[in-house]
């Protein structure tokens, strides 16, 4: 179910949402997010006024002082008086008692039809005091008008003066008199007082609209009744049915009607009536008066002149037709107010006056939601009179083709001052464009207006400007912001609600983002009322109170705002919820005002209204409390023992602890607060270097009353033992807070309850005790230079060893082949006082890994380096913490292991030495040590050759054909592995393959050359295949050892890179080309295949040979052609035949060939043996 204080009948055209409230059944709520619910509002004690539901007694609110006497002025709309529902005001103390109705809604207007009912009296109030009531109305003919009205009352609350700017005239204000023809001309005389009745019944006699009096003519003139005699159509019927025929034999009707005009309007008429003498002149006179006439005639009449009756006809049919004719009458006056032949509009007629009213210097504001067709507007009535701006003067912002959209200008008032412009008024229109929009405008007494800058909503139907406040934050008297509410703001699927925020900026208001609400939330309507109120927290600004009527399942919220240098802070500081204050309060925050202090106490208090209640919420004072420590003395010397506790020396100490209460309220100031405080000592280290001397801990907790503006201490004794940290100060902490916080005074939330102090160790140095250290670093890798190495590895003399160095650019540093890591040896050393917390910052380049750091010497200092995994290049090392003492040394070695990743031509490692004590800044050149070496690497590789042809001999029998004309083949393969640690490159392998002579007889034929490694380059130098093909013939014999310094050759480059442990093989394929070895002059050659790996110049490479190469040679030897003599053959056969005869005649006479079993006969057994 859903209350409007619109008017009855109009419709669509009813006025809601800000002045609505839905009364539909609770929906479940999350519970409140926990915004801040404890400042200073009392939640505790508020004063509950109840009233009627039925009446909404609370639907508005407003403080009032008569006299120093505080009252409370409560609205309730729809309140009744006898048997109508006029609405009224309460008055209500402030401490205790009753309310009292003030009974206004009894209060009406003279010479008025007024229609009382519903009219909802209290719906807005105004602090003059002022209520109105926007729904009242009066009866102009058919027609109720909807004008609204508000009712002033003096410093007594009795009822002093009506203010209705927008009530005119009725169109019905009018005196009519009825002139009868009573001479014996006129025939039948009671269809005369039938017709007279008739018309009678037709007019809406009343206060305000017509008044009737009849004259009745024939020979004389008289008065039946004057104008002012009867004031109900009742009466005026009533002495009408009693008029009798005058009668006469004359018809004086000219004398009739100049009566009427000049007598019958003077006696009891009302400004407006004449007429004339005579019949032509008061017809003129008539029609100059604006008089309207209206003739009947008889049938009598057309009878004595002998006039055909039918002409009578043609006029009236019948006598009945005159009820026709009433009928038309009646269209014709009580046609409706704002009708005009161009259009048909209302003007003013339903304005609904006193919607909205405010409080200006020199009158009220009221603002007229229903005016021009509900477009609205805004009124003023003043002391001089009444302002009412034509409806052309809202075209600019309110164009005429919108006209129908019902924007309820005016549904909220009030108004900003500016320092260049002065009052500038404001009023919404929430239903502007279905958007809502805000205009600023000033009003002139021409009944024009000039709008200054328009505000637009943003969301369709969220009631964009239903409600506005300006905020004058610093109290200057010029506005810094205003407020516009959007209560049907849609988020988050519910009617949240949303506050806009505007700061005046150079005279024109500029958007600053929304107050935040509870985000849990939903169908709260924040911002249905927002309410600028006094200083609520006692910081010199004011403040703001939005409401939220239906957060809670509609049980009600409101938020307070603190205001702060010239705007408001968008987070809330305190949120009072209705379910916290008393049971059964419903739609708590529809209404807020606070201006006054209702208790005497010097604070502003907050007026709540609710559903048939009132709540009133009292303002605590507000303390700050500044708190001090200092200590005695003020720093702890652990090399002066004074005391003993726990049987062990010790350094003693005494804190201090002041704290002096300032009460913000100046009623207050003899006022004593009661606190609670605690003391920890070192309440961040797990264990504590300071103890109390009360009880061995470091903790203590205490109570203390505190007298206004009077400073209080207390002493806390504490020592301080044996400790290894004695470079940090000891932190002593403070937390106090109220002891009853629930009265009395309520801490600042926005001051310190917090105190950390901290007191410093002596630190040992100058009478100033300010430390100057002199810190010295140095420090030397041992990676060997090239005249070292060249010297100590390669074992040259010292002028080879000076050549070998000048082939490098510049100075560089050589890093074997078996060296995995690199140490640098460091010394520091401070010169000057004590260095406190020094710190050594390690940092190398990518290439170097920080491996370990090993002090060399036995010395009281330290170095502890901390591990930072984020920060792989750098290292952070704390030198004999706390402190580096004076003259001290340190020396130690770091150690770095070489990336297996990251290979670079260079290295770089720096080390800073720095402290938190204040060194000078000319002796701080020596603080750091650079060392950046341009580094050449020792190459790691393993070079080998291996070949599948190393000996050939050519026969003179030799065939091509098995060679398929060429010669034996071979395969030539050079391998290099690279067996270091990093990546070879810079390096290239060079290739001569002596392939002919000199002579131009070839000796190979190369068939190709490979590489097993995808992205090698080589480069081929030399001629291999234009040689002839028939040899000639050449002497070998003198040069056994071909290669490249006495043959043609073919040379081979190749670019190398290896990564680690990868391998890289050449393959040389080719044939010997026999033709040519078979032709050339020779018993044994050598063809040498060389291959050497050479370094380029820039290369970071060397290797610990000069130009390592690797040879293949292939020996071919050659047998010659002979042919021996015959006689020689058979000489040689013949001889071979005797001496082998005479061989054998020598071994007969030596008995060789006698048989061994004969000389072994005479010592046989002669018994045989059988073997079994």
């Amino acid at each position: 179910l859903r209350m409007n204080w619109g008017s009855p009948g109009i419709g669509e055209h009813t006025p809601s949402t800000a002045k609505t409230l839905d009364l539909r059944l609770p929906d479940s709520s999350p519970p409140h997010p926990g915004f801040t619910d404890t400042f200073n509002m009392d939640i505790k004690k508020p004063r509950v006024i109840p009233g009627s539901r039925a009446a909404f007694f609370g639907y508005t609110v407003q403080q009032h002082d008569i006299s120093g006497k505080k009252w409370l002025v409560i609205g309730a709309p729809l309140e009744t008086n006898g048997h109508q529902k006029t609405g009224d005001v309460y008055k209500c103390p402030v401490t205790q008692g009753n309310c009292t109705k003030l009974n206004l809604g009894r209060v009406t207007l003279s010479n008025v039809s007024e229609r009382k009912d519903n009219m909802r009296l209290g719906l807005s109030l105004a602090t003059n005091p002022k209520a109105c009531s926007p729904l009242w109305s009066h009866e102009c003919g058919s027609s109720y008008y909807t004008t609204g009205m508000c009712s002033r009352v003096n410093s007594n609350f009795r009822f002093s003066k009506t203010v209705a700017p927008a009530l005119q005239r009725c169109q019905t204000y009018m005196d009519i008199i009825i002139v009868l023809d009573g001479s014996n001309s006129i025939y039948p005389w009671v269809e005369v007082q039938h017709f007279l009745i008739n018309i009678l019944k037709k007019f809406y006699i009343g206060p305000g609209q017509i008044q009737v009096g009849v004259v009745q003519y024939g020979e004389d003139v008289v008065h039946e009744f004057h104008l002012n005699d009867y004031r109900s159509v009742k009466d005026v019927v009533e002495a009408a049915s009693h008029i009798e025929q005058r009668g006469g034999t004359e018809t004086r009707t000219a004398f009739g009607i100049e009566f009427a005009r000049s007598e019958a309007f003077q006696k009891g008429g009302r400004k407006g009536s004449h007429d004339s003498p005579d019949l032509e002149e008061v017809i003129q006179q008539s029609e100059r008066d604006n008089v309207t006439r209206y003739a009947v005639a008889v049938l009598g009449y057309y009878n004595r002149r002998g006039i055909n009756p039918e002409a009578f006809l043609n006029e009236i049919k019948y006598i009945t037709a005159l009820k026709d004719i009433v009928d038309a009458l009646g269209d014709r006056i009580f046609s409706l107010e704002g009708t005009n032949k161009n259009e048909t509009s209302f003007g003013l007629e339903m304005s609904q006056t006193g919607f909205s009213s405010h409080v200006v210097e020199d009158g009220i504001l009221l603002g007229a939601v229903g005016a021009y067709d509900w477009n609205g507007a805004v009124l003023k009535e003043t002391s001089g009179g009444k302002v009412i701006p034509l409806r052309e003067s809202y075209l600019k912002e309110f164009p005429e083709e919108l006209k129908n959209h019902g924007a309820y200008l005016g549904y909220t008032v009030t108004s900003v001052v500016s320092s260049r412009q002065g009052r500038v008024y404001v009023a919404g229109a929430p239903r502007f464009n279905h958007t809502g929009k805000v205009i600023l405008f000033t009003m002139h007494d021409n009944r024009s207006l000039t709008i200054h800058q328009a505000l637009q909503g943003e969301q369709i139907g969220s009631y964009y400007g239903s409600e506005i406040t300006s905020v004058d934050v610093d109290g200057d008297g010029v506005t810094d912001v205003l407020l516009v509410g959007a209560p049907m703001y849609f988020s988050e699927g519910g009617e949240r609600g949303r506050v806009y925020i505007y700061n005046l900026r150079q005279n024109r208001f500029v958007y600053d983002g929304t107050l935040k609400d509870s985000h849990s939330y939903q169908n709260a309507r924040f911002g249905s009322s927002i309410a600028s109120v006094q200083d609520l927290n006692q910081d010199s600004y004011n403040d703001v109170v939005v409401g939220a009527p239906l957060e809670d399942n509609h049980r009600g919220v409101i938020y307070i705002f603190h205001g702060f240098q010239g705007n408001i802070l968008k987070t809330p500081k305190q949120r009072i919820a209705a379910s916290e204050l008393a049971p059964g309060l419903q739609y708590f925050g529809c209404s807020i005002h606070g201006q006054l202090d209702l208790d005497e106490d010097g604070l502003v208090d907050l007026a709540v209204g609710a559903l048939g209640n009132a709540v009133i919420l009292w303002s605590r004072p507000v303390v700050q409390i500044n708190a001090s420590l200092h200590f005695e003395p003020s720093k702890i010397n652990i090399f002066h023992r004074d005391c003993k506790r726990s049987g062990r020396d010790a350094t003693c100490l005494a804190a201090f602890l002041c704290f002096t209460p300032v009460l913000l309220a100046p009623h207050y100031q003899t006022s004593t607060v009661g606190i609670r405080y605690n003391a920890t000592m070192d309440e961040r280290r797990y264990t504590p270097r300071a103890h109390l001397d009360e009880g061995g801990d470091r903790y203590t907790n205490r109570a203390a009353l505190l007298s206004s503006s009077q400073e209080h201490c207390e002493r806390i004794n504490f020592h301080v033992l044996d400790t290894a940290d004695y470079v940090k100060p000891v932190t002593f902490s403070v937390e106090y807070s109220l002891e009853d916080p629930d009265y009395g005074p309520m801490l600042d939330d926005g001051w310190p309850t917090t105190l950390r102090v901290s007191v410093p160790f002596w630190n040992g140095c100058n009478e100033d005790e300010h430390c100057v250290p002199d810190l010295l670093l140095d420090a030397r890798s041992d990676l060997p230079t090239a005249m070292e190495y060249c010297q100590r590895v390669l074992r040259k003399p010292a002028q080879d060893c000076s050549a070998y160095t000048l082939s490098f650019d510049t100075t560089v540093f050589i890093i074997e082949s078996t060296r995995r890591r690199v140490a640098v040896e460091a010394l520091l050393e401070n010169k000057g006082e004590n260095a406190y917390s020094t710190v050594l910052n390690i940092s190398q380049s990518a290439n170097l890994q920080f491996a370990s750091l090993i002090q060399k010497d036995d010395s009281d200092s330290s170095i502890e380096c901390v591990n930072e995994e984020k920060r792989l290049h750098k290292k952070v090392c704390n030198v004999s913490y706390p402190f580096f003492r004076a003259k001290a040394k340190v020396a130690f070695r770091l150690d770095f292991e070489f990336s297996k990743s990251v290979f670079l031509h260079h290295m770089e490692i720096q080390l800073t030495a720095g402290s938190d004590s204040d060194e000078e800044e000319s002796t701080k050149e020596d603080n750091m040590a650079l060392l950046r070496l341009h580094l050449k690497y020792e190459a790691d590789v393993l070079f080998t050759r291996s070949s599948s042809l190393s000996h050939y001999e050519v026969k003179p029998n030799s065939s091509l054909e098995r060679y398929h004309g060429i010669g034996p083949p071979f395969n030539c393969v050079f391998k290099i592995q690279n067996l270091g640690l990093f990546p070879i490159h810079g390096v290239m392998m060079k290739f001569t393959v002596p392939i002919a002579t000199r002579g131009g007889n070839r000796l190979l034929l190369l068939q190709g050359f490979l590489a097993d490694q995808a992205n090698t380059s080589c480069n081929i130098w030399g001629n291999s295949t234009e040689y002839r093909h028939a040899p000639t013939e050449e002497d070998l014999s003198r040069a056994p050892q071909l290669n490249h310094s006495n043959a043609d050759v073919v040379s081979i480059n190749c670019n190398v890179r290896l990564a680690p442990n990868q391998e890289i093989s050449f393959h040389l394929l080719g044939n010997l080309w026999l033709r040519s070895l078979k032709a050339l002059k020779y018993k044994l050659m050598r063809i040498t295949v060389h291959a050497a790996l050479q370094r380029q110049f820039h290369s970071p490479f060397i290797f610990r040979e000069e130009d390592p190469s690797r040879q293949i040679t292939f020996e071919i030897s050659k047998q010659e052609d002979s042919q021996i003599p015959i006689w020689i053959i058979v000489g040689s056969s013949l001889g071979g035949l005797l001496l082998l005869a005479l061989l054998v005649l020598a071994l007969w006479k030596l008995g060789f060939f006698k048989s061994a079993k004969r000389r072994r006969e005479p010592g046989l057994d002669p018994t045989p043996k059988v073997l079994e």
